[in-house]
């Protein structure tokens, strides 16, 4: 039966992972792999969600089955945090989903059921992973402009007149905040823009939100999702629960959708649920019972978002902690967008031999594209970085 088959492709982040573990030298720095870091390095698990996981250990007496949609105060608690206070819940419904990828993979199946010709435009960079989670699901992919190499800078112009073309009925990819992988957004007025733009052509805005409260808070970092809610008929919002709670293992996401009507609202919520059964049949609880916990207690919600504060902050310092580095090693060159991203991710701006030789010379690891992790910067190992990247230039 598989002696037809050929050795699929490596994930190519996947590998950077075995390198770096492999890898020797004392000095190496992994900027490739797509999880937050401590100062120390590490990925730790949140003070609140050891908490919560305390309370859930103590309080939980069945492990049965929760269903197809998730367990409903999870639900609630999520929509809430995605949506906001006004949002229009009779005509929304949210489902707990195995993390932001399964909740893509369970979108992709609800737009091949409504509209099959349908193509889904993404951005130009777009997460790698959109590309098989998507199209490998069936979906027609094209893509609109979005990164200037030159400018590092958000192409928006050439990004409206590309969606001002787009027939009628296509879906419109968006990253809500901290673009990966560039961690360039679109401004306010930008992304009033867009929306101007996708109600005059009747697109459907499906948004990704992977990385709330990393950009810059919980709310702000929304404004995409809130606006859009306010001003179209139809929109789909896949969430992650795995940067900004660490759940990353734990497989906690949510798909969001907003129907025209109430109506709809409830045919949309049956076609989710049987694609569900389908594709793994009922989520995992572990994750989502802990946020539920946070998100429901006054107490345990104020510390997340304290512990969650420190994390962005940290990712803001090391941002610039690498930009006055290399302001000092590499005086002739500009990498403002470094302070200009947000999140996790952006663009080194040096070129895939450069990269080669970062690795091979000084022991540092990213992808061929050289979108870099900044929470792999470090105090102790920025200089060192520095002056690799100076080398190479």
């Amino acid at each position: 039966m598989f002696e037809e088959l050929q050795a699929a492709k490596a994930d190519a982040i996947l590998g950077l992972i075995a390198e770096h573990r492999n890898d020797s030298r004392a000095e190496k720095i992994d900027l490739g792999v797509g999880v937050y870091r401590n100062a120390g390095g590490e990925t730790p698990v949140l003070d609140v969600v050891k908490t919560a996981e305390r309370q859930l250990l103590e309080t939980q007496d069945s492990k049965a089955y929760i269903g197809t949609a998730g367990a409903p105060a999870f639900n609630t608690a999520m929509q809430a945090l995605t949506f906001g206070s006004s949002a229009p819940v009779d005509r929304l419904m949210t489902i707990q989903t195995p993390g932001g990828s399964g909740s893509l993979r369970v979108a992709a199946s609800l737009l091949l059921r409504a509209r099959s010709d349908a193509s889904v435009w993404t951005s130009d960079p777009t997460w790698a992973n959109h590309v098989p989670l998507l199209g490998g699901a069936g979906l027609n992919l094209k893509p609109y402009p979005y990164y200037d190499v030159q400018s590092q800078s958000v192409k928006i112009d050439e990004m409206l007149a590309t969606l001002r073309e787009a027939p009628a009925g296509d879906v419109v990819l968006l990253h809500a905040c901290c673009h990966n992988p560039s961690g360039l957004d679109p401004s306010i007025d930008e992304w009033r823009s867009i929306t101007d733009v996708v109600v005059e052509r009747g697109l459907i805005p499906f948004i990704d939100m992977a990385y709330q409260g990393f950009a810059a808070d919980l709310d702000s970092d929304a404004f995409a999702v809130r606006h859009m809610a306010d001003r179209v008929p139809e929109m789909l919002v896949s969430t992650s629960s795995s940067k900004n709670f660490g759940l990353y293992r734990d497989r906690v996401g949510t798909l969001s959708i907003l129907a025209a009507d109430s109506a709809t609202r409830d045919i949309v919520y049956s076609q989710v649920n049987n694609a569900v059964r389908t594709i793994y049949s009922v989520p995992p609880d572990h994750g989502a019972a802990v946020v539920s916990l946070i998100l429901n207690n006054d107490d345990l919600r104020a510390a997340w978002e304290l512990e969650l504060n420190e994390m962005r902050d940290r990712l803001r310092e090391m941002r610039a902690l690498l930009h006055d580095a290399l302001r000092d090693t590499a005086p002739n060159c500009d990498f403002s967008h470094l302070v200009r991203a947000t999140g996790m991710f952006c663009f080194l701006g040096v070129t895939a031999d450069q990269v080669a030789r970062l690795k091979k010379e000084f022991a540092i690891y990213m992808v061929d594209s050289s979108r870099i992790n900044v929470a792999g910067i470090t105090a102790d190992n920025v200089g060192h970085l520095a002056a690799s990247i100076a080398a190479v230039l």
